[in-house]
Formats: C-alpha cells, structure tokens, sequence
C-alpha cells in the first residue's frame, strides 16, 4: 500500500528517485518494473506493473463504439510507458509525459493505495488549496453518510 506525499526532485536526467520506503514493496509484487501513464488531471499515474495489466484489461473491455471510452482508451493505454527502477531505485520519465504534466525539477510523489500520482510541486500545492474549499453540499452520494 502506497501512501503519504513525498517531495522530491528530478535529477538532470529527468529520472525520479523512488523513496526507500517503497522500493521493498516494489521490488517483490513487480521487480521494479512499473508503467507511468497520463491522468485527465495533468499528473502523472504510476502503477506496478501487474496492478496496471488488470486496469488495462478493465479498459480493453470498454465498448470501443463508445467516445468516452476510445477517448479514455487512447488517453491511458496510449500514454503508458513501461519504466524499470536501476540498481539506485530511480525511473527515467520521458520527455512527453513530463511535458504533459508540467514536471519540472521539483515534484511531488503521492502514494494512492495502489499506484502513485506524480505532480509538479506548484501544480500539487494548487490541488491541496483547492481541496480545502471543498462544499459539502457538492459532495457524491457516495459519501453521505462517510464519517472520518
């Protein structure tokens, strides 16, 4: 389980230093090998492989006939990169999926249970100002009734 926000920074050659704390787990549920993709966001999802595979699969079986879908397909499936850690527990980003997000050389690495979201540290602090303005008025169904 990934959690917790951990700021970091992008060596000059764009690769991202996994946290000790993570490398353990990544190591044994998918020997490093991990898939970086794009999220609707402007952040940067990166998930352990097997945990991707069952996702992509999800995605697959979405009606292609529908435009959401092929537009969620494409988005996803299109923009995933397979990334090994090195020896040093870091995972080159590529110049597009930077580019997409906004990475520059601070960011900010936030576990999400399963997969872990990647942000530009300006754009991660905006996201934190807008949570906390949240009305509870807007909130899903869902969660009525959700108590922390």
């Amino acid at each position: 389980m990934f959690r917790g926000v951990t700021q970091l920074s992008l060596d000059a050659k764009s690769r991202l230093a996994i946290p000790a704390r993570y490398r353990g787990e990544l190591a044994s549920s998918c020997d490093g090998r991990m898939i970086i993709t794009v999220d609707p966001s402007r952040c940067l999802l990166i998930y352990p492989q097997p945990a991707w595979e069952s996702l992509e699969k999800e995605l697959n079986k979405l009606p292609s006939f529908d435009t959401n879908s092929r537009r969620l397909q494409r988005l996803l499936i299109g923009s995933a990169n397979e990334v090994e850690m090195d020896a040093a527990g870091r995972i080159l980003i590529s110049p597009p999926l930077r580019k997409f997000a906004g990475l520059n050389k601070n960011i900010v690495l936030v576990g999400q249970g399963t997969k872990f979201e990647l942000w530009d540290e300006e754009q991660w602090n905006l996201q934190i100002e807008d949570a906390l303005t949240f009305n509870q008025e807007d909130l899903p169904p869902q969660l009525t009734g959700f108590s922390l």
